[in-house]
């Protein structure tokens, strides 16, 4: 079925090229000359989009979370709060270990009176020493515990996303929140290892975002110096321009520019396709219309993509199909002597 649609379509473009529109306006519709002309070879590598400075903060003490003040979208700056778990035990720890130290001060202080009067020996001083110490040691780290309880930003950024709500569990080590600053941003693209000499010498490289329809000039290209051991492919990070609508995390086309080549090339917004089918419309040297069908090869860039049949050098292409074919359907006489 789907074969014999197409070549219903190729037969009515055949149609459309037998039968030519009569002469029109030369003037009145937006037309190119097509020439061979230097284009750039690239190899072409999926990527994603990362953070250059990203931080996931996480809890270090347990405790229920009692408070909540940011949520993913949001922007924060350094220092700012962003969550309180609930630090009574830490309180209560830092309180033993507050008393433990007093208790192992005054032990010490005893035990270095009974030495000056000769009661005890200097290992039993020396033992006391060791206790106070150790005490120190459990109320200083008691005592950073319960700063541990007040959750801040460690960095000016956006709130990719939080990962615990008000009354869930903190537990140590447990991440709370992912945050990211919104003016750095790269792309990391795999690449094999055969193509790895290639993109060693290259020095130029376009971001293609194809949700966005957008395209970018790469910035810095890094091919870090390890491979993956299950996939043997190894990481290319590409810095990126400042960037509003672009996030951590979207999907990107990385095009590596690995040499040159003349090509024969049209507009993307030139060419019509109905299936697999593809034309464009020739303005022909007596101004008539024609659809000429296309065989094409990549795309070239962002707006163009190679033509490898159905054009030759000097044919001239109408850029806009849309207003070539409401000018078939209603042809406007060209005045005479032109």
């Amino acid at each position: 079925m789907k074969t014999k649609l197409i070549f219903a379509l190729v037969g009515a473009m055949a149609a459309t090229l037998a039968n030519a529109a009569p002469p029109t306006s030369s003037d009145s519709l937006p037309a190119i000359i097509v020439q061979p002309h230097q284009v750039d070879l690239t190899f072409p590598a999926e990527s994603l989009v990362e953070a250059v400075q990203q931080a996931t903060v996480g809890a270090q003490i347990a405790g229920r979370i009692v408070d909540v003040r940011f949520d993913a979208g949001q922007t924060v700056k350094k220092g700012a709060v962003l969550m309180r778990i609930d630090g009574r035990e830490a309180e209560e720890a830092e309180r033993a270990a507050a008393a433990q130290y007093a208790n192992a001060k005054l032990n010490f202080e005893r035990s270095q009176q009974l030495k000056d009067q000769k009661f005890v020996s200097q290992s039993a001083v020396d033992k006391a020493r060791a206790e106070l110490d150790t005490a120190a040691a459990n109320r200083q780290a008691t005592s950073a515990g319960r700063s541990h309880a007040t959750i801040v930003a460690p960095l000016t950024g956006i709130i990719a996303r939080r990962h615990a709500e008000m009354g869930d569990m903190a537990i140590p080590g447990k991440p709370l929140f992912t945050i990211y600053e919104p003016g750095a941003l790269r792309v990391s693209a795999s690449v094999p290892q055969y193509r790895l000499r290639e993109i060693r010498a290259v020095k130029a490289a376009r971001v293609e975002f194809p949700e966005l329809g957008k395209w970018v000039d790469a910035g810095s290209i890094t091919l870090l110096p390890t491979a993956d051991t299950s996939t043997h492919v190894s990481q290319v990070r590409v810095a990126l321009p400042a960037m509003t609508d672009v996030t951590p995390g979207m999907f990107a086309r990385v095009h590596f520019v690995i040499g040159q080549s003349k090509k024969l090339t049209v507009p993307v917004a030139a060419v019509l396709r109905r299936g697999e089918v593809a034309a464009v419309y020739v303005r022909l040297p007596d101004q008539r219309l024609s659809l000429r069908q296309l065989r094409l090869g990549e795309a070239v860039g962002a707006s163009e993509i190679e033509v490898l049949a159905g054009l030759s050098a000097g044919d001239k292409v109408i850029t806009d199909p849309v207003k070539a074919g409401i000018e078939l359907k209603n042809p406007v006489a060209v005045p005479a002597g032109h």
